[in-house]
């Protein structure tokens, strides 16, 4: 499977990335679901203390997805703590992935114009399948996660347009910090049409040409660093 290497760039709108084939900068799959949303969370940041339990979730996000990652590779049990006890509940589920296809790969479209770097893309139960990874602080249900599935339904769409491979299986495995393990396993066909719907509303506030002067301002500034 050929691999696309991406440019990407962070700005203080989003993430870009730089399509290999035609050059223009597309906003990351993240920033496009999560849009809606952005002002209220950054409003919520700015209570110190919020901003740090925001920080500790990111960072147990990241070493989670770093476990997972080397088991699923390598398997290799881990054994970084405090996290193992989180890692220990989706083991099975991770057990449960016969074939992997993809880990951390990046992936584009020049249809949705949006770009990002896919978790995971696996065998789950027999079925070739987006699977994300993810924690929370505690449980939650189907319609407040409806950005996830927006996620994993693009990278579903990226998948079959680049590798002419349908995906009909999206999987989000959710740790808490209720030590609960959440399965949501779901058909992208039923959220495509909510995810146009967003991403229409991303490029009704943004200006596809602001985005290419923004990203290719930052990513010239990088190479001149």
């Amino acid at each position: 499977m050929k691999q696309h290497k991406l440019n990407c760039v962070q700005s203080s709108k989003g993430r870009y990335y730089q399509s290999p084939n035609t050059g223009k900068w597309y906003p990351s799959v993240t920033t496009v679901v999560n849009h809606e949303s952005d002002a209220f969370w950054a409003e919520w940041r700015k209570d110190p203390k919020n901003a740090e339990i925001s920080r500790k979730a990111c960072d147990r996000g990241n070493r989670l997805h770093s476990m997972i990652e080397e088991y699923l590779q390598e398997q290799k049990v881990p054994t970084m703590l405090p996290d193992i006890e989180n890692f220990n509940l989706i083991k099975p589920y991770l057990d449960r992935i016969s074939k992997i296809h993809a880990i951390e790969t990046p992936l584009f479209s020049d249809r949705i114009l949006m770009a990002g770097r896919v978790d995971c893309i696996g065998d789950y139960d027999g079925e070739i399948s987006i699977i994300d990874f993810k924690t929370s602080s505690k449980a939650k249900t189907e319609s407040q996660i409806k950005n996830y599935m927006h996620q994993t339904t693009a990278y579903s769409m990226m998948w079959e347009e680049f590798y002419g491979q349908p995906v009909n299986q999206i999987v989000i495995l959710m740790v808490t910090g209720e030590g609960e393990l959440l399965e949501f396993v779901r058909k992208p066909k039923d959220y495509r049409k909510s995810l146009i719907r967003v991403v229409r509303s991303y490029w009704d506030k943004n200006s596809f040409k602001e985005v290419q002067e923004i990203a290719n301002g930052i990513f010239e500034d990088t190479l001149r660093s």
